[in-house]
């Protein structure tokens, strides 16, 4: 089921889990379900899976299906997580395991319109409804299209690209769009140690899907559903997404960081509901990175619930 997924740093999430047989876990990116099937072959415990892309939840109804209902399969977004769980008859998880982005069966399927590597549809939508990214590119207007693609994609040329966009709409294939971007840096395309258009791609990705939204309630769902000594491990895949786990993990495990070593130390508005398992995020051995070269960005936060109740 999960042939062409990789679970990245597979054993550092096991072992920040902390496994233990009859505990509940929650894994609200189940993907390829490679993360689950670990957790399943470790400890004698319950996972509930989650998934927002019904192509997810197809591949891994046989899994489901075979494991003895030690694994629910359930469609939904993992913010969603309170009450999928509560839809279940669960008060609470004893870890959530979040993997961030898109999965490598999303990127290897061209129909799905994620990468420019294969040409397909300009779709990118994760639960394959709503707006695509076609939708997107062809009636926002420049200014909004610029400040989506500086955002969320870091790109230092957005007005550019913005509106090369605009002039050649309309543009309906991943192919097209990739090649517009690459004519619209010229010769700034030759400074980038990637692809040119990998950032227009992710920001307009993450603008589809709603990804920071998601990632922002789905960490505060966490909170609330993790019972005291629960475990939360989260894998990001660029510096969008880590600071927003790691400013929520500070700011829920302590003083704020300081301006300086010499600066009075700032307290946390919110309460410590979290314990850091380490002061600085896991990254993929040398062995994994030559492995699976996708690993290459990932970075891992890990942070054990304490007994204070999550803020109302």
């Amino acid at each position: 089921m999960s042939e062409g997924h990789t679970p990245v740093m597979l054993a550092e999430v096991l072992q920040a889990l902390a496994l233990r047989d009859g505990a509940l876990y929650v894994d609200g990116t189940f993907g390829g379900g490679g993360y689950t099937r670990a957790v399943l072959a470790a400890a004698d415990c319950r996972v509930l899976g989650v998934d927002r892309d019904p192509d997810a939840i197809a591949r891994g109804a046989a899994f489901a299906a075979g494991s003895h209902g030690r694994l629910n399969l359930v469609r939904g977004r993992y913010s969603e997580m309170e009450s999928l769980l509560a839809q279940t008859g669960e008060a609470g998880a004893d870890g959530v395991m979040l993997d961030l982005g898109v999965s490598s069966f999303q990127l290897d399927e061209a129909a799905r319109g994620f990468s420019f590597r294969n040409d397909g549809p300009l779709d990118m939508r994760m639960s394959r409804d709503g707006s695509s990214a076609a939708d997107l590119v062809n009636t926002a207007d420049e200014k909004t299209l610029a400040e989506i693609i500086a955002r969320l994609g870091e790109e230092r040329y957005a007005r550019g690209v913005a509106r090369a966009i605009v002039a050649a709409r309309p543009l309906t294939r991943t192919h097209e769009l990739a090649e517009v971007v690459a004519k619209a840096l010229g010769p700034a395309a030759a400074r980038h140690p990637i692809h040119p258009a990998t950032r227009t791609f992710q920001a307009l990705r993450l603008h589809v899907n709603d990804e920071l939204g998601e990632l922002e309630r789905g960490l505060a769902a966490a909170e609330r559903v993790l019972k005291p000594k629960g475990r939360l491990a989260v894998v990001s895949f660029h510096s969008l997404e880590d600071r927003i786990v790691k400013r929520f993990l500070i700011a829920r495990s302590g003083a704020a960081p300081r301006a300086s070593r010499h600066a009075p130390e700032k307290k946390s508005l919110y309460p410590h509901t979290f314990r850091l398992l380490a002061s600085r995020p896991g990254v993929p051995t040398a062995a994994e990175l030559a492995l699976n070269p996708r690993s290459r960005s990932a970075r891992l936060r890990a942070a054990e619930r304490t007994s204070i109740p999550a803020a109302a």
